[in-house]
């Protein structure tokens, strides 16, 4: 029925979420309206780095977690595939960074990058010559921990101009949001001799020297915090809920006890000191005052559900770093084959993600710099790189995901390869291969098992119990999507 009056009739709504009331008010207290960068202060993120830093050092599952998480993404390192027109010229280029890399182990300044990220939340990398580097390119990469980029008292105030720019915590950015210079400090604030009586020293490093790897996850954030920020009160908690479960196993495994009677109060019985402490020796028989017994303590820990608390509080860590459980416990007793492989494919594509954003951010600038200076010594480069654009096509391949049943994950290779809808570079790339090498490589071998009179067989058939595991598997699997695809469960 309209209104009487003819006007406009509301509808009013709200979100419940929105309210605060006597029960959510103590939830929400901390809720804040800071922008991404006042959140993320200096003193927040000092605090978070090294709550972060203390519990993986000293924390098994956290070490494990982060550790794991950098072999997934870097691996035994990243591989160098050139894509110009030369293939003289990408055989070269490839074989001499790969020469470089390994001189100044590239590979594994990459996991101490991404670790660093992890429990730190953001790492910086300074591309700077070292004569010490055994290679004609004497560039080097050094990983600088986020402590060290900062804005020290002695370092010129932040200038609000237009054409300057601001400064934001030891980065300078100009009018459109790029960094353009960073302060470093040529000592880490934590060591002991960072601080002089003469002050700080740093230096203003421009832009295209430095790499600040980190992930914003909010528009306008210009530093990075730990990722494992979420999951350092569940460190805290399962950290605190072992030592109480094993103190109370401790106590109640020992012989101790409580002396009670049941005398009433007016009656006859030895004194005995209230609150009074006495010691037992292991194995023994003693003596009670009179009117008095023993209790001993029921030996009621561990419980029974130890290990599910165990289970869902580092689940919970995991979920974080989109790391399933079995990988973060290191533990797989309760997964079979295809909710092993279900649960692996959000972490595979994560992992994909991160390798492509560490490409972008760190190896790209990377080869961008030794090339530049590569052109630079004669005869080091065919003449031809020279001439080329300053995109340098290219590509990096990265250590494969290893099947866990290799002869089912033939059969399917072979399948898509047969029905035309995969290529031999897609299928060595999943391995982390590069298809041109490996075919040479190939052909090599086939050119000397005929040259030495060896058969190769290449029509290798399926056995019929392949066959059968293959449908064994494909109907389990789809048991597992099933059920964690079916809606309202």
């Amino acid at each position: 029925m309209p209104p009487r009056d003819g006007g406009v009739r509301f509808i009013r709504g709200k979100y419940d979420a929105a309210q605060s009331t006597h029960e959510n008010r103590r939830h929400w207290a901390n809720a804040d309206h800071l922008s991404a960068n006042a959140a993320a202060s200096a003193e927040v993120r000092r605090t978070l780095r090294c709550r972060a830093r203390y519990e993986v050092a000293n924390n098994s599952y956290a070490k494990g977690i982060v550790l794991t998480l950098a072999n997934y993404v870097v691996g035994t390192g990243p591989r160098l595939q050139m894509l110009t027109g030369d293939p003289e010229a990408n055989r070269v280029i490839e074989k001499e960074f790969a020469r470089w890399a390994k001189a100044i182990g590239l590979a594994h300044k990459l996991r101490t990058m991404r670790i660093a990220q992890c429990e730190s939340g953001e790492v910086f990398a300074l591309l700077a010559t070292n004569t010490l580097v055994d290679a004609p390119v004497q560039l080097d990469v050094r990983p600088i921990e986020a402590d060290q980029v900062c804005a020290p008292w002695s370092a010129p105030t932040a200038s609000h101009r237009r054409d300057a720019g601001t400064t934001l915590d030891g980065i300078t950015f100009d009018e459109f949001g790029n960094a353009v210079a960073y302060c470093i400090l040529r000592q880490h604030p934590g060591d002991n001799t960072a601080w002089k009586a003469a002050g700080v020293e740093f230096d203003i490093q421009p832009a295209e020297s430095v790499i600040h790897l980190f992930r914003a996850e909010r528009p306008g954030q210009s530093r990075g915090i730990p990722e494992i920020t979420p999951a350092l009160p569940l460190f805290a908690t399962l950290r605190r809920y072992t030592l109480a479960v094993l103190g109370a196993a401790e106590m109640a495994a020992l012989p101790s006890g409580v002396i009670y009677t049941d005398a009433a109060a007016d009656a006859e019985a030895s004194s005995v000191e209230p609150m009074d402490a006495v010691e037992m020796d292991r194995g023994t028989w003693m003596t009670m005052p009179f009117g008095w017994k023993i209790g001993q303590i029921k030996a009621e820990q561990p419980t029974t559900v130890y290990s599910d608390f165990k289970h869902e509080v580092i689940n919970e860590i995991a979920r974080c770093l989109n790391m399933p459980f079995n990988i973060a416990a290191g533990n797989s007793s309760g997964y079979n084959y295809a909710s092993g492989r279900l649960d692996h494919q959000a972490f595979f594509k994560s992992i994909r993600i991160d390798q492509r954003h560490l490409a972008d951010i760190v190896l790209d600038r990377i080869l961008k710099a030794w090339l530049n200076e590569a052109v630079l010594i004669e005869g080091y480069l065919p003449q031809s790189v020279r001439t080329l654009d300053a995109e340098f096509p290219h590509q990096w391949f990265w250590d494969g995901f290893e099947h866990v049943d290799p002869a089912k994950e033939a059969n399917a290779q072979a399948t898509r390869l047969n029905s035309n809808t995969t290529t031999l570079a897609a299928e060595f790339a999943r391995s982390g291969l590069d298809w041109e090498t490996e075919l040479r490589q190939r052909a090599r071998e086939i050119s000397l098992m005929r040259e030495l009179g060896l058969t190769l067989d290449q029509s290798v058939g399926r056995s019929p119990q392949s066959v059968a595991e293959d449908e064994d598997d494909t109907e389990e699997t789809s048991d597992v999507t099933e059920d964690a695809l079916a809606p309202g469960e």
